[in-house]
């Protein structure tokens, strides 16, 4: 984790930026609570699930292992960083920091009807699909630039988001494509920073600080691009734990 951080702090030297302008999230998914707790231990505070329902367990696990009522002093920030079937989004009401992916106009709805049910308030990332590739979920944002049909859809997606009450919008998500050279992710986030000013000037009253971008193989790419969350597993618990 040291050199991880020590890896940060030099992309962000590189750009001019402060270290603590990015935010380490540790991808922990197929990982167990205990490498979550080792790793609280050795100072890291926000993780990163991708399936609603292992987080949950993780979640309460983490809990119980700290001697921690949830929500209480000393628990982790969670992030669920991966795509989320609508008829799941109940599971994310009052359990994450932050929701990274949220992918489209319907799930966006359901969060915030269950949110109001709750009396309860959700940070969200709307995931953008800005590199074309249809394996990737978000919402359909490549050429958005060049594109005034593109545009004017994902303008209208996001006009109807914004107007939701129980969720607030923070920045934008993006999935680069897995790439040998990490200079060639570069394009991918160039372009989500671009889309994020591009935001900023057509809805100035939103939030949209936050840029989660960059995984293990690419995130000094992303930060040298305005990345404030990076996404790492690999790097920080080995390989993907499975089975």
């Amino acid at each position: 984790m040291g050199e991880v951080r020590r890896q940060i702090a030099d992309a962000c030297a590189r750009a001019g930026r402060s270290a603590d302008t990015v935010t380490l999230v540790a991808v922990s998914k197929t990982n167990p609570a205990e490498a979550v707790i080792q790793g609280i231990a050795a100072g890291l505070t926000d993780f990163g699930e991708n399936r609603p329902e292992e987080a949950v367990e993780k979640i309460a696990q983490v809990s119980a292992g700290l001697g921690a009522t949830q929500g209480g002093g000393g628990l982790p920030r969670w992030h669920m960083i991966g795509h989320v079937q609508s008829r799941k989004a109940r599971l994310l009401v009052g359990r994450f920091a932050l929701v990274h992916s949220i992918d489209s106009l319907r799930l966006a709805d359901k969060l915030a009807r269950l949110c109001q049910e709750q009396e309860a308030r959700q940070d969200v990332l709307l995931e953008m699909n800005v590199s074309g590739e249809e394996s990737k979920s978000g919402f359909a944002a490549t050429g958005w630039a060049n594109s005034r049909t593109v545009r004017e859809s994902l303008w209208s997606d996001i006009r109807s988001i914004l107007t939701l009450s129980g969720v607030v919008v923070r920045g934008l998500m993006t999935m680069a494509p897995i790439v040998e050279d990490m200079e060639q992710a570069r394009p991918v986030f160039a372009d989500l920073f671009c889309l994020r000013e591009a935001l900023q000037t057509e809805f100035p009253l939103a939030d949209w600080y936050e840029l989660s971008m960059g995984m293990t193989d690419d995130f000094q790419v992303a930060i040298a691009e305005g990345a404030t969350l990076v996404r790492i597993g690999r790097a920080i618990f080995g390989p993907r734990q499975t089975g």
